[in-house]
């Protein structure tokens, strides 16, 4: 087995808050490898911030308001199946991120999976199109907070709600990975109770118990009529792609994982929300509202980005003709914006300056100030948040985030698919270096077969994306509207070709991906995983089904 040699920068072995060792506390070897946990970043995330990152941490306009969308193009059925088999595709990707997260705690998470255990190209592609996606969606999403203000004033400049929620998240930055804690675990609680909320709702409405509601017992009688099916197999393929968007920042709690402060505790326990949070919050929300609100209702027209007054949650609020609520579900949506944005400023950073520590990126965006935080990655997210102001500039402002937005579509497919490919990689290395998954202090709930399922249905959504890109529905095949649909395709294709071919002139190396026998599973693992020192508590003797339902509970 390929061993790497170690630079000169070693530290010597560190504890955490609770004394636990991790191995060793290095940068990166001469080949690429990086040997654990990044020095400087705290560990300080506890258990009730990773549940409520996983539980709460994707709810946002993507289901609030895009899910709208969905609904009108691809009718009930087609939302719900399309939500159903995309949830199942991310259940299986974040069991496999949870496994090797537990194992490897290191900083950029997905992204150093991808070098460590696939290739160093593919991870530079990967990492660079997640970094600029949270980087672009920043200044979008500070916009669809202004924008959601005006379903209550209209008299008040967009600008200065803008930056009003800059100077939020600025706010924020000062307390470290402690502050977007805390922010997450606040706004998720709301997040949560919302949805609740509306799943009581509309089984009410549903009823015929909403007295303001003079349609009586619905039943699915918007199955019918209009249908549950609308625009055949495109209309499918349209929703097949908003619910891959829907979802993404689920795994910003793999993420997190470097910054946690008993990862192969709360980690588990993270992972195994993420099957509830599909199953109840999107799911069962998604089917009742399709339920109460017809896909061929007139205001669903609207429905994108941020524009409220188009969010389906509200419009079926509307529908039952109860007055007050669709306020405060606006107030929700806000929040959830917010959120997202908060995630944003996150998500940006860590991947920047675990690129950095890489080579992959400027050497001053590795630094980390004495509080835990990537100093110089926060500034330039927080310079891209100023891009929002670009709204205000009347007509080309749409064109503008239309393209920016276009660059980073589908960089939360790249880094699923990643996730699961590095998984298959890494079982494989794993079972070459002579251990057996008992050793795992946590497995993935369908193992290595689980990823496989999963890597198959993300190759489906960019499938599915590239078809829906370049045949719209209601529309014929267009070069402008394809690439503004499409567009990070290409550019992933060329971050990938242009780092083989620099890391080829370098290296002499033209391989595509790692052999197994160049991967080192030793490399950062966590001190007493091969004692057993930890371990997920399934029975492997078992039967298969069994394990799996073991594992989300």
């Amino acid at each position: 087995m390929h061993t790497p040699h170690a630079t000169s920068e070693v530290v010597d072995i560190e504890k955490n808050d609770h004394d636990e060792k991790i191995v060793p506390v290095t940068t990166v070897t001469e080949d690429g490898v990086q040997t654990g946990q990044v020095k400087g970043l705290h560990k300080t995330l506890r258990n009730r911030h990773m549940q409520m990152i996983a539980i709460g941490g994707s709810i946002g306009a993507g289901l609030f308001v895009g899910s709208g969308g969905a609904l009108r193009t691809g009718g009930p059925g087609s939302l719900l199946f399309g939500f159903m088999i995309t949830g199942f595709m991310l259940l299986c990707t974040m069991q496999a991120l949870g496994e090797l997260a537990v194992l490897y705690p290191v900083n950029g998470a997905f992204f150093t999976y991808t070098c460590r255990f696939v290739d160093e190209s593919w991870g530079f592609a990967t990492g660079w199109q997640y970094a600029f996606g949270w980087l672009i969606v920043l200044p979008f999403e500070l916009v669809a907070a202004s924008i959601t203000i005006e379903f209550w004033r209209t008299d008040i400049h967009m600008a200065v709600w803008v930056t009003v929620f800059l100077v939020f998240l600025i706010v924020i930055q000062f307390f470290g990975v402690r502050g977007y804690g805390e922010v997450e675990c606040f706004l998720s609680v709301i997040k949560i109770l919302a949805c609740c909320g509306f799943i009581i709702f509309a089984i009410i409405v549903n009823c015929g118990g909403v007295p303001t509601d003079d349609r009586g017992y619905i039943g699915a009688r918007y199955w019918h009529d209009p249908g549950a099916f609308r625009n055949g197999f495109k209309g499918f393929c349209s929703v097949f792609v908003v619910s891959a968007f829907a979802f993404g920042g689920t795994e910003m709690v793999g993420l997190a994982a470097a910054e946690a402060a008993e990862p192969h505790k709360s980690l588990p326990r993270a992972t195994r929300q993420v099957f509830w949070r599909i199953a109840f919050f999107y799911i069962v929300s998604l089917f009742l509202l399709g339920l109460i609100l017809p896909s061929n209702n007139p205001g669903l027209l609207g429905s994108s980005g941020a524009n409220t007054k188009a969010s389906p949650f509200v419009l079926a609020i509307r529908e039952a003709g109860v007055t007050g609520l669709p306020s405060v579900f606006n107030a929700v949506i806000t929040i959830s914006v917010i959120s997202v944005a908060n995630s944003c400023a996150y998500g940006s950073t860590r991947t920047m300056q675990a690129l950095a520590g890489r080579g992959m990126a400027p050497r001053f965006l590795e630094y980390i100030d004495n509080k835990g935080r990537p100093l110089y990655c926060v500034i330039i997210q927080l310079a891209f948040g100023c891009l929002a102001y670009v709204g205000e500039a009347k007509g080309a402002s749409g064109k503008v985030f239309g393209w920016l937005l276009a660059l980073t579509g589908l960089s939360f497919l790249f880094v699923w698919g990643s996730i699961c490919l590095a998984h298959i990689r890494f079982r494989s290395a794993w079972k070459a270096s002579g251990h057996t998954v008992e050793q795992l202090p946590y497995r993935a709930a369908m193992g290595v077969i689980g990823s496989y399922i999963g890597l198959s249905i993300n190759i489906l959504a960019l499938v599915a994306s590239f078809y829906v890109s370049l045949f719209p529905v209601g529309g014929k095949p267009d070069a402008e509207g394809f690439f503004s649909s499409y567009l990070a395709g290409p550019v992933a294709l060329a971050f990938y070709v242009g780092w083989k071919i620099k890391d080829g002139m370098q290296t002499g190396r033209w391989k595509l991906y790692l052999s197994t026998s160049e991967i080192d599973v030793h490399a950062g693992l966590r001190e007493g995983t091969l004692e057993g020192k930890y371990h997920d508590g399934v029975d492997q003797r078992q039967p298969f089904w069994k394990r799996a339902v073991r594992s989300l509970f």
